[in-house]
């Protein structure tokens, strides 16, 4: 082989499962040179040390969900700047038959009621006036039961070594910690819990958690009943009191998760399928829908109307997503059925302009942050996973002796009294964290993720084409430069766009922000498992954060 083809995309044909042909490339013309992992058991994450605490469990015979639920808790210890014992979560399983979904996401304090903040201008973004019941524990308990196969205390043991004897600090969360310190240091319990001598840990260095294994090891030997009505419930709502804070032991008490089933999209023989409401899953099956309606499928994958498409039918699907998504049981005027009724779908994407960037209203459909992880199994088993505090570290807010810091959600909620969003008593708010499944005609095509606030929904709808109309495989597509809308006719892209691109998008009217792919989830942190035809799987893991994709 000459010395310039060593450098040159080679691609290899390989099919999936159900759906088009899949381009396996090697050398591709992206920044990264990652290949796609391909092997019948996969873990894909964001951190090393998480993706093997789900490998090892898979290596003991447990099954993807053994996998996921090792790997998850993990996270909560290695990644504190994204998710935590504190955090909320969400899934969407396949089970080898059917297709599960699962809201783990917690609710607002009973105390809480529009006049509580009657003094703020928005929803309070840090400190216990963001803290709603944390709900990532009960996910992790709720699919071990129901799908599980090794004992649930056996999935700690990974996370409480680590925690007990300490891990060595990657460079991505070094650079996130640090950032976070400067903000939160003032914060309740945090100095103590994620400050060692007053400082974050730098890249390389060894973090140690010893009250954190204890909860670890709490939460394993009680089933999770000590987080929500033992101990831990005690020493949180203790500390919410001393702090002025109305969350009680029995909001704790009175959490429990819903296995809620999925809703879906069809773009020709795919199904994107996400979480219903609260979560923002809906605007990437909306986008995706709109973008039906356009000619998306003519151009290739980094064609700059390409881009223009994706961003226009983003934009709709958001500014209505903001305006009607909510807890689905306040959603009692728009639905999530009305936003996704095709003949709507249909009149939204007639308003995009192929050749002018526009400023979109909402729609009237009816008349008047965050740690993502996949993992697959030989016997077909999937799991897409998502676990957030929200903000980097939540709230700011960590309970002392425990290791936990808690999330804040409820910076999700609105004070626009209009709003179905608006803040009140023991309801969810809205969500940014979303798991994504993909569904061919008669079976699973790809669990996928792109952790990141308001990049999630528009992270999908990109790995969703690249992958499925553009035959990219999983690392190809996680690889690829992409672009986060931002608001109004603002759009950043990553500064490895090409120019002619960012000169043509430029052109047509949108207002260009370059950013480096940067540290601070501006661009997500993407994570796929696509199923390939013979029962293994093709994963890809993001090169904007220190992840992995492993298998065997």
């Amino acid at each position: 082989m000459a010395r310039n083809d060593l450098h040159s995309p080679a691609y290899f044909e390989l099919n999936t499962k159900e759906g088009p042909t899949m381009k396996l490339c090697a050398n591709h013309p992206y920044p990264s040179r990652r290949s796609a992992v391909l092997a019948e058991n996969v873990v894909t994450t964001s951190h090393p040390l998480a993706a093997q605490a789900g490998l090892l469990m898979l290596a003991r015979g447990g099954n993807a969900v053994d996998a996921a639920i090792a790997t998850a808790i993990t996270l909560t210890l290695v990644e504190p700047t994204g998710n935590g014992v504190g955090a909320d979560a969400f899934a969407i399983l396949w089970d080898g038959q059917k297709l599960h979904g699962l809201n783990a996401s917690g609710r607002s304090p009973a105390g809480w009621n529009p006049e509580r903040f009657a003094g703020y201008d928005e929803m309070p973004y840090r400190g216990w006036e963001s803290v709603t019941v944390p709900g990532a524990v009960s996910a992790w308990v709720a699919l071990s039961e129901r799908f599980g196969k090794l004992p649930f205390a056996d999935l700690f043991e990974p996370a409480i070594g680590y925690a007990s004897d300490g891990f060595i600090v990657t460079p991505v969360i070094a650079e996130l910690w640090r950032r976070a310190a400067e903000d939160l240091v003032h914060h309740p319990g945090f100095t103590e819990t994620f400050l060692p001598n007053g400082k974050a840990p730098k890249a390389g260095e060894r973090f140690i958690n010893k009250p954190l294994a204890k909860t670890f090891q709490l939460i394993a030997r009680t089933n999770g009943e000590a987080f929500y009505k033992g101990a831990l419930a005690d020493a949180i709502c203790d500390f919410a009191l001393e702090h002025g804070a109305v969350l009680s032991r029995e909001d704790m008490a009175a959490h429990k998760v819903d296995w809620c089933g999925t809703l879906s999209k069809k773009f020709d023989d795919l199904e994107l399928h996400e979480i219903p409401p609260n979560g923002q899953g809906i605007a990437a099956l909306m986008a995706l829908g709109i973008l039906s309606h356009t000619r998306i499928r003519d151009l290739d994958s980094d064609d700059p109307l390409a881009i223009h498409l994706q961003v226009e039918a983003m934009k709709l699907a958001l500014v209505d997503a903001e305006t009607y998504v909510a807890d689905d049981k306040y959603m009692t005027g728009v639905t999530s059925e009305v936003l996704l009724d095709e003949t709507y779908l249909a009149s939204r994407a007639a308003l995009i302009d192929e050749i002018c960037a526009q400023d979109f209203n909402v729609g009237a459909p009816i008349n008047g942050g965050t740690v993502y992880l996949t993992a697959a199994d030989a016997s077909g088993m999937m799991v897409s996973f998502i676990q957030s505090n929200y903000a980097g570290f939540g709230s700011g807010v960590a309970i002392p002796g425990t290791g936990i810091a808690m999330q804040n959600r409820g910076a999700g909620f609105s004070l626009d009294p209009a709003s179905p969003n608006i803040v009140g008593p023991n309801k969810r708010p809205f969500h940014t964290i979303i798991p994504g499944f993909l569904m061919g005609p008669d079976g699973p095509l790809m669990s996928f993720g792109v952790m990141g606030g308001p990049m999630q929904a528009q992270g999908h709808v990109q790995m969703v084409l690249r992958t499925q109309v553009w035959g990219q495989d999983p690392q190809m597509a996680v690889d690829a430069p992409r672009w986060r809308f931002v608001e109004g006719l603002k759009l950043a892209c990553e500064d490895v766009m090409p120019a002619a691109t960012l000169e043509y998008l430029a052109q047509i009217g949108h207002l260009i922000e370059l950013e480096a792919p940067d540290n601070a989830f501006g661009f997500g942190g993407a994570q796929l498992i696509c199923r390939l035809a013979d029962g293994a799987y093709a994963s890809g893991s993001d090169p904007r954060k220190d992840g992995l994709a492993a298998g065997f």
